[in-house]
């Protein structure tokens, strides 16, 4: 590159000290090889025992937010839910019996034909009525609450990277070693290195960054900071330090590809 000539000996000082500043710069910029991981992974177990019903999805498969994974066997949790609906039905009428008999009383007291002690036994009824009608509607949220959760369903849109459930299968809720189904999101990944606590040092969260991802360059930023070391070098101590970028819906990126990461 011809660089102009500069006459001023001031200007000419002022230019070598940019072009060093520069160099120094590129030389400081850190290069290295890292490995593609999953911003984050939820694994998906069943809350209660039971036998799975049909499994919808397979490994690779992308889903969108709300979608249907997994089902167990929902007749026992449906009758279960049914029995609250109609639990809370008849404290609904019990409430509204309760309600004429206060009505009724609080005239006859009004009236002067019953004594004070009459109304309040009547005052006690309607309570105990208003706090069975509660009582059942809070049965009928838990009941579909367990009714709902025989299903499993995406998170958020991403991709199945676990299925390790099949239906006919038996499941308790206490011995599930493994995931059902576990889904990590596609919409960003990260690109993982290996470094120094020296190095480490250098940066924080948000810094930018760079990831070669398959010979394209991305924009990206540092998203962690290793606080455990992973392994003892002659060298020292080495740690994990995360970058994270977005990526497309349509390429499909795994953990544990190389990738190439620079750092300012």
């Amino acid at each position: 590159m011809n660089m102009p000539k500069v006459q001023h000996p001031i200007l000419r000082a002022a230019v070598a000290c940019a072009l060093l500043l520069t160099a120094s710069t590129q030389a400081l910029a850190l290069q290295m090889s890292g490995r593609l991981e999953w911003q984050h992974k939820v694994e998906m177990r069943a809350v209660e025992n039971g036998i799975v019903d049909e499994v919808l999805v397979k490994p690779g498969q992308h889903v969108e937010k709300g979608e249907l994974l997994l089902r167990m066997d929902q007749r026992e949790a449906t009758a279960a839910a049914l029995e609250a609906k109609a639990r809370t039905a008849r404290s609904a009428v019990a409430l509204e019996d309760a309600q004429r008999e206060l009505d009724r009383a609080q005239e006859l007291f009004d009236r002067g034909l019953i004594a004070i002690e009459e109304l309040k036994d009547t005052e006690l009824a309607h309570a105990a009525a208003v706090a069975g009608q509660e009582s059942a509607k809070a049965a009928q949220a838990a009941a579909d609450v367990l009714l709902e959760r025989t299903e499993l369903r995406a998170p958020y849109d991403g991709i199945v990277v676990e299925r390790n459930a099949y239906g006919g299968a038996v499941i308790y809720k206490t011995l599930q070693q493994a995931p059902l189904v576990a889904v990590a999101p596609t919409d960003k990944m990260l690109a993982r290195i290996l470094v120094t606590a020296d190095v480490l040092r250098r940066y924080r969260p948000g810094q930018p960054a760079k990831v070669n991802v398959r010979g394209q360059m991305r924009d990206a930023s540092v998203y962690s900071l290793g606080v455990e070391a992973v392994r003892i070098d002659p060298d020292g101590a080495v740690y994990e330090l995360d970058v994270i970028f977005d990526s497309r819906p349509d390429e499909t990126l795994r953990p544990s590809e190389f990738v190439q990461v620079t750092l300012p």
